[in-house]
């Protein structure tokens, strides 16, 4: 079963408020199998344009990236995201093995 990931491209606005958004996410990620693959680490945008920071998340399954984005315990602390900071957020499946 192909995987599932969040693709996050961010610009943060308030970097205290976005610090309590990262320390509160991880148990909403992880009850859905989730797991940070890049965590806005060094970057090059050679074509086309992107937010400073990236992160992406991977999950076991396309639909489990869906079901933990449209969680409660998601949706709660997203309220913390989205005052802290702007993004483009993407959903995509990956390819099979």
């Amino acid at each position: 079963m192909a995987k599932g990931y969040w693709v996050v491209q961010v610009d943060v606005a308030d970097p205290e408020a976005y610090a309590v958004y990262r320390s509160s996410v991880g148990p909403s990620l992880e009850a859905f199998g989730g797991r940070f693959i890049v965590r806005a680490g060094a970057q090059e945008t050679p074509e086309g344009r992107a937010r400073p920071r990236t992160v992406i998340i991977e999950f076991p399954s396309y639909q489990a990236a869906r079901d933990c984005y449209d969680s409660p315990a998601y949706q709660e602390v997203r309220a913390l995201r989205l005052a802290a900071s702007e993004a483009d957020f993407t959903l995509v499946e990956g390819c099979d093995p």
